[in-house]
């Protein structure tokens, strides 16, 4: 029986999901997820991808994601870095920056009118990279010291990588905080910038957005405070016993996005995701109880 999301949501969705975690884990497949994508894409369903990491242009995120079997393009990408240019062209149209990241930020900020810089900018933004130096870094104390704006595209304080951890983005923020006494305005997930406009992007209303994540700091915190249907899977960043750390709580908690791919389930799943005593609805549980 194939799965009809549309006749099981009973009126238009759409998706907002995550990456890492959630479709893949470093460069391996989630089982399931390549099922749960083709379906909406069989079935019409509008979805974006949001992904913190600005390193990558959204064409070589898709490329990424289509080599590892999920016939997506770019135009089901949406990054921290797209959003933060999108962010700064409406602050400031054709306003001038100076960037620690890499291709996937300055892309995003010259396809939105933005100049780079090395000299008196009006912004400076921070993204992920492996370029950074700590010459980079004095001259960004300087400019933000005689008047230049901080952004961070996403404050995670670190990335995973094939080999383990490494600094993220929000950890260069903070030396930069730290050495100038100057917060950062941060635009990544989970900000409602970054959440309302890839929102916007899909024409949906709140009411109408389902965003799917592994992560509860980012992820689910940016869908419970922009109004949206959140599910927590628990194939990346989160543990089911860490659930009792937050105060805020997921619609829906599923071991990976392979528990949303049964017919009968998910038909009689998502009437339940609004429970009367605000706790998390886990399909496992659910599922004995709705055989």
């Amino acid at each position: 029986m194939l799965l009809n999301l549309q006749e099981g949501l009973s009126m238009r969705r759409g998706f907002l999901i995550d990456m890492d975690g959630v479709i893949y884990r470093g460069g391996q497949l989630i089982p399931g997820a390549d099922t749960f994508i083709n379906l909406l894409l069989e079935q019409d369903i509008p979805f974006l991808f949001l992904t913190n990491n600005s390193q990558r242009t959204r064409r070589d995120v898709a490329t990424k994601v289509s080599r590892m079997g999920i016939p997506i393009n770019e135009s089901h990408i949406f990054t921290c870095a797209m959003a933060t240019a999108r962010f700064l062209a409406k602050q400031k149209p054709n306003g001038t920056a100076y960037v620690i990241g890499e291709g996937g930020l300055m892309t995003a900020l010259h396809q939105n009118g933005y100049s780079v810089v090395d000299k008196a900018p009006d912004y400076v933004v921070v993204g992920e990279g492996r370029t950074m130096s700590f010459e980079m870094m004095e001259t960004a104390v300087e400019m933000i010291l005689n008047g230049a704006k901080l952004i961070a595209t996403n404050m995670d304080p670190n990335c995973p990588t094939s080999s383990g951890t490494r600094p993220g983005c929000g950890a260069l923020v903070a030396l930069l905080e730290a050495a100038t006494g100057i917060k950062a305005f941060s635009v990544g997930k989970p900000s409602p910038v970054m959440m309302r406009s890839a929102r916007k992007q899909l024409n949906l209303a709140s009411s109408e957005t389902i965003m799917i994540g592994d992560t509860m700091e980012t992820d689910i915190l940016g869908g419970v405070q922009m109004g949206y249907r959140t599910v927590l899977v628990l194939s990346g960043g989160t543990s089911r016993d860490q659930l009792s750390d937050f105060a805020y709580r997921p619609d829906i908690v599923v071991n990976s996005l392979a528990d949303l791919c049964d017919a009968d389930r998910f038909e009689r799943l998502v009437p339940s995701m609004c429970r009367e005593d605000d706790t998390p609805l886990d399909v496992q549980q659910w599922a004995l109880a709705n055989p």
